[in-house]
């Protein structure tokens, strides 16, 4: 009986010997042992409905990947918002993130400190000459150029149009007006307008009323980000203008699909905001796991494009009925 319990009491303290050892083994990646905990987070430039589809594509990789990816957005779209959401997540020993930069050159030296520490990637909107390892989304410019070409198409006879955005200091935002001055040159296109407003809703679509009431032979409005086609649907529809002054949009946000469908919306450019969150997620923690293997395996450019699709009335029933299906998953 005492060699019993003497040899319980051995195996018990044998036991707790080895947890350290056990716990460590939990945390290590590679052959024999299970993939290393790591911690990821993915940071919005805003808190846009935009992000829903996003974090559908981070759920599938997390359940492929069977790690958690943190999704943080900066509550009033500011730069320092960021970059204080990014400084703690560093602080806290996050492996990777990947941000959609708000002010790329302000913000450069920021990221530029972070990457010291962690494996930074850009989505949506880059900052290309940071120390960020890869940028994946849309390139905005050729999107740009896209919506471009669709307002020469419905304007054939020329006309003025104004331009709305939160801030066009954001590379996605200035590359995208890039490419839609490049594609309406020469075709008798006049921008006479460009406004931000700051990722503030009512401004958004204020600015737009105002711009309207001051310009009675406006041709068209143009908006560049997410929110700011639903702004203009309500502008218009509000002022008796729907199919009177044409408007021009990117992205899929709910209100300017439903402005395509209702006629105050004429067009819209999509990313494929899906892939952002999904592709993301899977670099990171490639980044995150693999080290060196992975940073090889980057691409040369440094770029992921993802594409865009051009959404009018025609398209845009079945669209909507696709992106119902991924937002199930969000």
């Amino acid at each position: 009986m005492m060699k019993t319990r003497s040899m319980t009491i051995c195996s018990a303290f044998l036991a707790l010997a080895l947890l350290p050892a056990l716990a460590c083994n939990r945390n290590k990646s590679g052959a024999g042992g299970s993939a290393k905990l790591v911690k990821l987070a993915f940071v919005t430039n805003n808190p846009s409905e935009f992000w829903k589809i996003a974090s559908a594509g981070i759920h599938k990789y997390e359940a492929e990947g069977k790690v958690q990816v943190d999704i943080k957005m900066p509550p009033n779209g500011t730069p320092e918002d960021q970059n204080q959401i990014m400084q703690n997540l560093v602080s806290q020993g996050y492996d990777a993130l990947a941000v959609s930069v708000i002010a790329p050159a302000d913000q450069t030296p920021v990221l530029d400190r972070l990457a010291e520490k962690t494996n930074l990637i850009t989505f949506d909107s880059d900052a290309d000459k940071s120390k960020r390892l890869l940028y994946i989304g849309t390139n905005n410019y050729d999107a740009g150029k896209v919506l471009g070409g669709e307002i020469v198409r419905l304007l054939p006879k020329g006309g003025k149009i104004a331009v709305f955005v939160g801030m066009f200091s954001a590379d996605n935002a200035s590359q995208r007006l890039k490419g839609i001055e490049a594609a309406i040159a020469g075709h008798g296109i006049t921008i006479i307008d460009k406004r931000e407003d700051n990722t503030d809703r009512s401004k958004a679509r204020s600015n737009v009323e105002d711009i309207i009431n001051a310009n009675p032979d406006l041709a068209m409005v143009v908006g560049l980000w997410n929110y700011n086609g639903p702004a203009i649907a309500a502008a218009l529809d509000g002022l008796g203008k729907k199919g009177k002054v044409l408007a021009a949009a990117f992205d899929e946000d709910d209100g300017t699909l439903d402005g395509i469908a209702s006629g105050a919306i004429q067009v819209t450019v999509v990313q494929k905001p899906f892939m952002f969150g999904y592709l993301s997620a899977k670099w990171m923690h490639e980044l995150a796991t693999k080290g060196a293997a992975a940073k090889a395996a980057l691409p040369s450019s440094g770029i992921i494009d993802t594409g865009v699709e051009v959404i009018d009335k025609s398209t845009v029933a079945p669209f909507k009925a696709k992106l119902a299906e991924m937002k199930k998953s969000s």
